[in-house]
This record gives structure tokens, C-alpha cells and sequence, in this order.
């Protein structure tokens, strides 16, 4: 792949398996991106060194997953003027509660957009970037167009299988 677009950023190794999905997402829209681990509190100089340096380093949008307290998504968001998606990754005592919440009540000043908790969250969250980037980029904004319209001709199969007994 060429020069990443998008950082993908997760808390811990343990959210891999759902942060894959973005990687997935947006590999089929051919867009590049880099994975890191950091720790918003176990690490916090480098969380903030990576979105210190990520405009410098070429990325466009920073992707950020962290389940708990879920700090990761608005250090990142304090370090960058670069738009940061924010996934809450579900576990702990709370199911994901405590994550949501950590991540979409950011103080005034600093957004981070928040995707849904579960398997959808990730996917939403390489989408999101991908409509981001298609802001600037016309070729990507048309794969995106023929994504939405995938999107209707599953819907319409789905009609017409139900309706077909």
C-alpha cells in the first residue's frame, strides 16, 4: 500500500480483533492506513507524540478504539487538528456503557466522532473516513457512491427473497 491516509489507533492489543474490521473496510476502498498500539493512560507521550506528528506524517483522519474509561480518542483529539473517530470498544463491568459515554461527552473544543460499540463501530468508523477523504478525492467519493448503492441492491434482494415464498 502506499502512504497511510488513516491511523488506526487501539488502546490494546485485545481490541484487534474488532479494529481488523476497519482495516478491512478500507482495504476494499483501497485506502492506506497504519495500526498502532498506545494507551492513552499507560502511555500517554507517546498518544500524544502520534497525533502531534500525524499530519506531518501524512495521515488525513486518525480512527481511535479504547474500551473503559476510553480516554485514547480525545488525547488524540487534543494533539491533532485532524478529524478523530472515535470507536467505544464494549467489555468490562459496563458492556461498553462506560466507553460510549467516555468517548462522545468531549469538552467543547475538541470533537471526536463517535461510531457505535460492537461490530458495526469499526466498519462505521473506516466509512466515515473513507466519506472524509472523499471530500478531497473524487475517484474515492465515486466508490463510496457505488458502496451506497450496493447498499440498496442487498436491500431490494432481501424484499424480494422474503416475498418470493
Amino acid at each position: 500500500m502506499s502512504e497511510a491516509l488513516v491511523g488506526i489507533v487501539m488502546g490494546s492489543d485485545s481490541d484487534w480483533p474488532l479494529v481488523k474490521k476497519a482495516c478491512e473496510t478500507l482495504d476494499k476502498f483501497g485506502v492506506a492506513y497504519e495500526t498502532r498500539v498506545i494507551s492513552a493512560h499507560r502511555t500517554p507521550e507517546v498518544a500524544i507524540e502520534y497525533s502531534k506528528s500525524a499530519e506531518s506524517r501524512g495521515l488525513k483522519v486518525v480512527i481511535a478504539a479504547a474500551g473503559g474509561a476510553a480516554h485514547l480518542a480525545g488525547v488524540l483529539a487534543a494533539g491533532t487538528v485532524l478529524p478523530v473517530i472515535g470507536i467505544p470498544v464494549a467489555g468490562g463491568a459496563l458492556n461498553g456503557l462506560d466507553a460510549l459515554y467516555a468517548t462522545v461527552q468531549m469538552p467543547g473544543g475538541v470533537p471526536v466522532a463517535t461510531v457505535a460499540c460492537g461490530s458495526a463501530g469499526p466498519v462505521n468508523a473506516a466509512l466515515l473516513a473513507v466519506q472524509i477523504l472523499g471530500t478531497a478525492d473524487a475517484a474515492l467519493r465515486e466508490k463510496f457512491r457505488e458502496h451506497k448503492e450496493e447498499l440498496k441492491r442487498k436491500v431490494a434482494a432481501a424484499n424480494d427473497r422474503i416475498h418470493a415464498s
